[in-house]
């Protein structure tokens, strides 16, 4: 678990270093012409700037309490999992290295420095995100994909066992 966190960490951190100290807020450079762009946005909110409205005196304790609970839950999944599971293991550590990535820009800035900026033409604007957040959307699938795989193979056990 802690080498697969630290480097998500410390590539996400590299990276926000970068964007930080080489752009100016709100900077774009196209990367692919009309698809991918890095820009540099400060979100306030969480993924995908849900939350950003909040009021500051609510928002900031929420953003700093919320991330010391997940990562408890997740040390207290991790502490009952198995070696032998590796997928899970690989899913929270993910999700673990991203949510501290994150947590660092709050507890530096107030705020999450996003660049990874897709989009289609002018048509289609994903919300910008940044390495932290695609661990933590990674880990989560593939947690949820090792769930529905392990429910898929239980049910047909399950259906042939009370058929008898």
């Amino acid at each position: 678990m802690a080498t697969i966190s630290g480097a998500i960490v410390a590539l996400d951190q590299l990276t926000k270093i970068y964007i930080h100290t080489h752009y100016r807020l709100g900077e774009s450079r196209a990367i692919i012409s009309q698809v991918f762009d890095i820009t540099y946005v400060r979100n306030f909110g969480a993924a995908f700037g849900f939350f950003a409205t909040l009021a500051r005196n609510f928002r900031e304790p929420f953003f700093v309490l919320v991330p010391v609970i997940a990562l408890g839950v997740i040390i207290f999944i991790m502490r009952t999992t198995k070696d032998t599971q590796k997928v899970q293991i690989l899913g929270l550590s993910l999700i673990f290295g991203g949510a501290i990535g994150n947590y660092i820009d709050r507890l530096r800035f107030k705020y999450v420095i996003d660049f990874l900026d897709f989009h289609w033409r002018d048509i289609y604007h994903w919300p910008a995100f940044n390495i932290a957040d695609s661990a933590i959307v990674t880990g989560v699938s593939i947690l949820l994909l090792q769930m529905l795989l392990q429910r898929s193979h239980i049910r047909p056990i399950i259906a042939k066992d009370s058929a008898s």
